[in-house]
């Protein structure tokens, strides 16, 4: 196989990823992902041990050891075009020489775990709540630019969601994804977490149905995400990142899922006047998670 083209994997000078500068010796084979720098310090005040430390624009990262366990907090930023960026760097790290810019044969897996905030969509899903994505729901496009990516989403699914919410034909289809069963199990406890959909939007306001000045395209498309169901699944909460996680990380080989601290509901119009406490507690449910 012909190695990849230095235009399409760009290094830095000192061999590092472009976005991440992160050399292969830095990362973990646990990761968890955030999407604000500040939360990778406050993830890593738990660490009994910090090995590596390095930033550059939104991209933070941190790693270290956990009660014996080696793991990297690294922030994405907002969106799942940062999440393009991120899980390609990751995957390159641990499955493309960087010297030579070919593909190794033995491939590595990663246990990719995105810790976030999220508006629930279900009036019995309150604030506070500590969501697990099943599967997800992205409505960004990304994952649609690389080939076989319907090998890892559910049509069905897919086709259900478009017909019941009156999707619009003028948006990026939406694909249905999966998460890692392993995290799920393993992240997931009865009477403490709450496993769902969750749908990744291209944005804030109007994707997820906000109207401030302007009018939307979709303007009962709450009310209807809120309704559908298919077979077990519901769709839980919105977010902007955990359908492209999901998605690449299934093509990828990677195992991935996302876990959110809701902080507003949109049924409910419930909002958060302080959840900075209880994303503690997230954090440190998730990290105790992992590591049994």
């Amino acid at each position: 196989m012909e190695p990849i083209k230095s235009s399409e994997l760009i290094t830095n000078d000192d061999g590092s990823v472009f976005h991440l500068h992160l050399h292969p010796e830095d990362l973990a084979d646990q990761v968890i992902l955030v999407g604000d720098p500040s939360r990778v310090e406050m993830i890593a005040s738990y660490f009994d041990q910090i090995e590596v430390k390095k930033s550059d624009r939104e991209f933070s990262t941190i790693t270290g050891q956990y009660k014996g366990h080696r793991i990297s907090v690294i922030s994405t930023g907002i969106g799942a075009d940062n999440i393009d960026i991120v899980m390609n760097e990751l995957d390159a790290l641990v499955n493309i020489d960087l010297h030579t810019k070919e593909i190794k044969q033995q491939k590595k897996s990663l246990n990719i775990v995105r810790i976030g905030t999220s508006g629930s969509v279900q009036a019995d899903v309150p604030v506070h709540s500590f969501v697990i994505s099943e599967m997800s729901l992205g409505i960004d496009g990304v994952l649609r630019f690389y080939k076989n990516n319907e090998t890892v989403c559910d049509a069905d699914f897919e086709d259900a969601f478009i017909a019941a919410c009156h999707w619009t034909p003028r948006a990026a289809r939406p694909y249905a994804v999966k998460a890692s069963g392993e995290l799920v199990n393993k992240l997931h406890t009865e009477g403490v977490t709450v496993k769902g959909v969750t749908l990744t939007a291209n944005g804030f306001y109007g994707p997820q149905g906000r109207v401030l000045r302007l009018p939307i395209e979709m303007p009962t498309v709450n009310d209807e995400i809120a309704r559908f169901s298919f077979g077990n699944y519901k769709i839980v909460n919105y977010e902007m990142e955990s359908a492209a996680i999901a998605g690449l990380a299934a093509l990828m080989g990677h195992q991935a899922t996302t876990i959110c601290l809701i902080i507003a509901n949109r049924a409910t119009g419930d909002a958060s006047s302080n959840y900075k406490p209880y994303m503690k507690k997230l954090v440190e449910y998730t990290l105790n998670s992992l590591i049994r």
